[in-house]
C-alpha cells in the first residue's frame, strides 16, 4: 500500500539496536506500555505503521514500538486500545488564546480592518479578571478536547491575565509556550502601553512564572511590526538574548500590512529584516507565522536562522490573505508547520487545518505560475502537524525512540470496509472531531479535561 512503512517481526532487531539502554527490573513501576494500531511519521514521506502493536514509554519517554512484547516486560499491566488507533498529538505553533471568543466572525473583511472591529475589542475585555477564568478555562477545554497538546499562544498585554492563562495551562497538563503581547503603537487606547511599562511587566512576567508555573515556556511576543516601535523591538530583542528565549510574531501575511511596514522601516530592506534587525529573530527559536508573500531574500533569511513557519490555510483563506506556496517553500528547505490562527481560524481543530492545507495546495497547483508542484500529500501535512511543529518542543510529535510520549488515541466507528489503519486515519483526519478521541497522554501522563466545571 502506498505511504506505508510497517513494522514486522524484524522490527524487533531493529529496535534493539536503536541505543536505548535496557531498562532495569527496578524501574519497571515507572514503564508504561501501550497497545494498538500504531502511527507517525518519522520522515515526511510514509506513515510508519505497526499494526496491533506495542509502544513501551518509561519515565514518559518512548523506547521502542514493536510487534511482539519482549519478555521482560510480560508480566506487566498494559494499556490495550486494540482497535483503535494511536497517533502522536497535535502541537499548534500559531493561536491566539484570547481571540477564541470570536473565532467565526467577521471574515468578509481583510486582516487590517478585522483586527479593528473584533479582535483589539475582545483582547481589551481580557483586563476583567472574570472574563480572563472563563474563557481561558474554555479555551483550554477546547484544545484539549481536539487533540492539540503543545501549542505557542499569543495571550494580551495585561500581565495579570497572561500569567492566568500561563497557571491555568499549567494545572491542565498541557505543555504550551505563551507570551504576552507588546504593543506601544497603532492600536486602540485601551491596549496601548509605554515601552517603558511594557518592557518592565515582560520582564516581570518571565521572572515570576519561571517560579510558579515551571512545565509553561514564555516567548517573547510583538504582536507585529507596526505595533511596536523600534526602541520597544529592541527592548524585546535584548530580553530574548538576556534570558534565552524564543520569540514569536507575524510576517507576510496580508500585502496592506506588508506596505504599511515598508512605510514605517523605508530604510530596511524587508519586513523579515525588521526582526532580524532587532534582535526578534534567536536561530532556531523563532515563530512566524503566516508567510504568504515572502520575497526570495525573506526567504533565504528564514532559512539561515532556522525560523518556524506557521502555515495558517484556513486563516489565510477567511481573510483573504492568499495562500502560502507551501511547496515551494519546502522545496527550497523551509521549517513550515500547520497552525490553527483561531480566531482568523474559525475552529483550532488541527485535523481540520491539515485537510485545508492540502486543499489549498491543490488549488494552488492548478494555477498557471505554480503548475508542475506536487501538492501536498496526506503524510506530509500529517507530519507537519506533528513532528514538525513538534521540533519546537524539544523531541516531540513522534514514537521513535527518545521522543516524549505526546499521543491520542482515535477511536473508528464500524465501517463496512475492511480499511487499512491508514485508510482509518485519513477518514479521521478528514471527518473526524473531539468525539474520535478516547485518550489523550502528554510525556507520558494521561490528561484528564481540564476544567469540568465550565
Amino acid at each position: 500500500m502506498d505511504n506505508i512503512t510497517r513494522h514486522d517481526a524484524h522490527q524487533n532487531d531493529i529496535d534493539a539496536a536503536t541505543g536505548i539502554p535496557d531498562i532495569p527490573a527496578a524501574a519497571h513501576a515507572a514503564i508504561r506500555i501501550i497497545k494498538g494500531d500504531i502511527l507517525h511519521t518519522p520522515t515526511p514521506d510514509a506513515f510508519e505503521v505497526c499494526e496491533d502493536g506495542y509502544i513501551i514509554v518509561a519515565n514518559g519517554t518512548v523506547q521502542q514500538v514493536t510487534s511482539n512484547l519482549p519478555s521482560e516486560y510480560a508480566d506487566l499491566p498494559v494499556s490495550d486500545y486494540s482497535g483503535s488507533l494511536i497517533i502522536p498529538g497535535f502541537n499548534d505553533l500559531h493561536i491566539h488564546a484570547p481571540q477564541y471568543p470570536i473565532a467565526g466572525l467577521g471574515f468578509d473583511y481583510e486582516l487590517l480592518p478585522w483586527l479593528e472591529r473584533y479582535t483589539f475589542p475582545a483582547e481589551a475585555n481580557f483586563a476583567d479578571p472574570e472574563i480572563t477564568q472563563r474563557w481561558y478555562k474554555r479555551f483550554l477545554n477546547k484544545l484539549w478536547s481536539v487533540g492539540t497538546l503543545r501549542f505557542s499562544a499569543f495571550a494580551t498585554l495585561h500581565a495579570g491575565s497572561t500569567l492566568e492563562l500561563m497557571r491555568l495551562s499549567q494545572q491542565s497538563g498541557l505543555r504550551p509556550v505563551i507570551g504576552k503581547v507588546n504593543m506601544d503603537r497603532n492600536a486602540p487606547e485601551s491596549l496601548i502601553e509605554s515601552t517603558d511599562d511594557s518592557l518592565a511587566t515582560t520582564q516581570e512576567l518571565i521572572e515570576e512564572s519561571r517560579e510558579l508555573t515551571p512545565d509553561i515556556g514564555f516567548i517573547i511576543t510583538p504582536r507585529f511590526v507596526p505595533s511596536t516601535t523600534p526602541e520597544l523591538m529592541q527592548g524585546l530583542g535584548e530580553l530574548a538574548e538576556h534570558y534565552d528565549l524564543p520569540v514569536q510574531s507575524h510576517l507576510d501575511e496580508n500585502l496592506g500590512e506588508i506596505d504599511w511596514v515598508r512605510e514605517l522601516h523605508p530604510d530596511i530592506p524587508s519586513y523579515a529584516e525588521v526582526y532580524e534587525h532587532y534582535g526578534l529573530m534567536p536561530e532556531g527559536r523563532t515563530i512566524m507565522a503566516h508567510c504568504v508573500h515572502t520575497s526570495e531574500r525573506e526567504r533565504a533569511l528564514l532559512k539561515a536562522r532556522r525560523v518556524y513557519l506557521a502555515h495558517c490555510a484556513q486563516s489565510n483563506m477567511n481573510l483573504t490573505s492568499g495562500i502560502m506556496p507551501v511547496r515551494r517553500d519546502l522545496d527550497y528547505g523551509l521549517n513550515i508547520s500547520i497552525a490553527s490562527d483561531v480566531g482568523a481560524g474559525h475552529v483550532p481543530d488541527i485535523n481540520h487545518h491539515i485537510v485545508q492545507s492540502i486543499e489549498a495546495s491543490k488549488m494552488l497547483s492548478m494555477l498557471p505560475e505554480h503548475q508542475g508542484e506536487r501538492p501536498l500529500r496526506l503524510p506530509e501535512a500529517f507530519a507537519m502537524a506533528t513532528k514538525a511543529s513538534g521540533a519546537f518542543f524539544g523531541r516531540v510529535g513522534s514514537f521513535e525512540p527518545g521522543y516524549d510520549f505526546d499521543a491520542l488515541v482515535i477511536r473508528e466507528d464500524d465501517n463496512p470496509l475492511s480499511l487499512s489503519p491508514q485508510e482509518r486515519l485519513e477518514r479521521y483526519i478528514y471527518t473526524g472531531d473531539d468525539r474520535s478521541i478516547t485518550h489523550r497522554f502528554v510525556a507520558g501522563r494521561e490528561i484528564a479535561l481540564p476544567f469540568p466545571e465550565v
